[in-house]
């Protein structure tokens, strides 16, 4: 198994368990005039999908795992009155491009970052399959003119995995983060597929730059956040990295790191089933030796 499929297989198989099964179906919740936060019902429905709906065109941001997938388009295309023509994946992880094959063999054109297309070039699995491979791709950004929205898609590095992007409506005043944000829970940091702690915190920082107090923001996971939100996210983090450092500079071996518990007063309110306080704590380490 692929680094890519195991660390899919891994949160695919995460929230099923925590949420007892897969979701079933998707809803549809407008956010500002002709943007859509897409979830599924039911149980685990992949990360938060974005979709953009008017006369020009529809572009749906992420597309859930293969199993799900039919639902999710079923219910997009309902929302849309009409198929989806782009799909833009944020990472290459396969609870975010699963749809791709599907979508792709219904005439939707899959576009990604570059490092995102060698990957799947690789390893088709986490986008449904060859079919699933984005066929436009782009190295630090592009933009969307459509119905009456600028979409700006931007790169960011190292972050989340190495192939992530953000898409903000300028217009709209919407983020839509892919996983470089999860609200309220320790975030999944990729560091196998290009990931590191300190490109999370830097782009992370770059989104709440750009945010005001009226920006809405679609996680990757989680429910939808705020500016303050996010500010909350890169404070744990900065604080996270800094306990685990000031050990690490001590001499404190990973394990002895762990027997200490750093971590612990984010325990309560952060630790969930698949990125554990201990996880967390591991990912911290094991970044920092390599930064």
């Amino acid at each position: 198994m692929t680094r890519v499929c195991f660390a899919v297989s891994l949160l695919a198989c995460a929230f099923p368990v925590h949420s007892q099964e897969l979701a079933t179906s998707y809803k549809s919740t407008e956010v500002r005039p002709g943007i859509y936060v897409v979830e599924g019902e039911g149980g685990f429905g992949g990360g938060n999908v974005g979709l953009l709906v008017g006369d020009d065109r529809v572009v749906m941001i992420d597309d859930t795992m293969v199993s799900t997938a039919p639902a999710l388009i079923a219910a997009a295309t309902e929302t849309a009155g009409r198929p989806i023509d782009f799909v833009i994946n944020t990472h290459v992880h396969g609870d975010h491009a699963g749809g791709n094959a599907l979508l792709a063999e219904s005439g939707t054109v899959v576009i990604a970052h570059d490092n995102i297309r060698t990957r799947l070039l690789e390893d088709p699995a986490s986008a449904g399959g060859p079919a699933g491979i984005p066929v436009i791709t782009f190295a630090d950004g592009l933009t969307f003119h459509f119905n009456d929205h600028e979409a700006q898609i931007f790169h960011v590095k190292h972050a989340h995995t190495d192939g992530d992007a953000v898409v903000y409506f300028q217009n709209a005043n919407v983020i839509h983060t892919g996983d470089v944000m999860f609200n309220g829970i320790f975030p999944f940091i990729d560091l196998d597929n290009g990931g590191s702690v300190e490109g999370y915190i830097a782009a992370a920082r770059k989104i709440h730059s750009m945010a005001d107090d009226e920006t809405i923001i679609i996680p990757g996971h989680g429910p939808l956040a705020r500016k303050d939100d996010l500010a909350v996210l890169i404070d744990m983090l900065d604080d996270a990295r800094s306990q685990v450092e000031a050990l690490m500079i001590a001499g404190k071996t990973e394990e002895e790191i762990l027997a200490a518990n750093p971590l612990s007063v984010y325990h309560d309110d952060w630790n969930w089933q698949f990125i554990t306080t201990e996880v967390m704590t591991r990912t911290l380490y094991r970044s920092l030796t390599s930064e």
